[in-house]
Parts: C-alpha cells; structure tokens; sequence
C-alpha cells in the first residue's frame, strides 16, 4: 500500500488521519488512528495540539475535502503547500495573506507529494469561500493550513490529500452536501491499495 511504501519506518498505529468532520471518513477509517477537528481553525489547531501530546503520531495525514475552481470535482490532490486566505492586515502595510510580526512565509512548504496525484497550494479560511479569482491557492479548505504549521513546527511528516467536493462557485454548498460522502472511498483508493 501507499503508506507503507512511502513511509516505511512508520507503521499505521503512529499514523495520524485527520478528518475536519467523521462525512469525510465515512466508515472506511472507523479502525484506524482517526481525529475529528471539526471546522475552521480554530477548532483543528486546538485538536491537532492535543492529539499530538497525547499521541505523539510520527505521521500526520490530512484528507478531506475542499473546492476548486481549477481540479474537476472527484479529482484528489496532494497539497504540499498552504496560504492562509483570510489573514488580511493590508491597512497596517503588510502583504495581503502575510501574518504580520512573524517569520511564517505567505506560502508555508511542508507536505509529502504522492506520485501520480496532482499537487495544489491550498487556501485555508474561516470562511466559505465560492471565489478566489487570482489567489496564489487552487484549492480552498477551512482547516489545512494550521494543520501544515503545526506539523512543520513539531517536525512531524505531512501529507495532505484534497477531495475536491466542489468548484469553489456559487453552487458549492450544494455540491458539498452530495459529494463529501464520496471523499473516503477516493482516499482509501490511494492510500490503501496495493501499489504495482
């Protein structure tokens, strides 16, 4: 399987899968080291920050789903990189996305890519975004971004897989609600399946 292949000296019990919501992980990961954030933020930074002292997980995986105006609905995408849209401190002189006073790049590298998966720059936001026009992200989620920080600053491997759910238009909550229950069976494809 892909795990085991890419990470060899880490078995599945030191995996971590984080899911914003159980939808995304449906029944498939009911047996596997599993954490439900819930939405935005604020909620995954506080639940990653405990799962990882009470854990200590030696893999970080991240799946579930996100709009995208450029990858068609049901692609899955390894997002090695992370922008967080909604910080937004323009009017005191810093660039837009940019967290003023700290040494955090605008765009945050730490990810493992997947061979075969397409790579996308993801946009994370306590919002739900339906236009992004000409963002330095493709996809948008409300939770992978402070997940990729936590992980960088706790020197713990990443890997984020993106179901796209929607197209980031105006019809994407509609999307969502019909397309989030398909998330776990893409990933269990890539993640589980023997590799040839």
């Amino acid at each position: 399987m892909m795990l085991t292949q890419q990470f060899p000296d880490i078995s599945l019990a030191d995996t971590l899968f984080v899911f914003a919501l159980e939808a995304e992980a449906g029944e498939l990961f009911a047996e596997m080291n599993t954490l439900f954030t819930g939405i935005g933020k604020v909620n995954a930074a506080i639940a990653l920050t405990k799962a990882i002292q009470q854990r200590k997980p030696r893999l970080i995986v991240n799946l579930g789903s996100a709009g995208s105006a450029g990858h068609g609905k049901g692609a899955l995408v390894c997002c090695t990189g992370f922008v967080q849209r909604d910080m937004d401190v323009t009017p005191l002189g810093f660039a837009r996305y940019e967290t003023p006073l700290s040494d955090i790049p605008v765009l945050l590298e730490h990810g493992q890519r997947v061979a075969g998966l397409p790579v996308g720059i993801c946009g994370s936001g306590d919002s739900f975004e339906i236009s992004h026009g000409a963002a330095p992200y493709d996809i948008v989620d409300m939770e992978a971004y402070v997940l990729a920080l936590i992980a960088r600053n706790e020197g713990i491997p990443f890997l984020c897989l993106k179901y796209i759910s929607d197209d980031a238009g105006s019809d994407a909550a509609d999307d969502w609600s019909v397309q989030v229950h398909l998330a776990a069976e893409a990933f269990k494809r890539v993640l589980f399946q023997p590799q040839g």
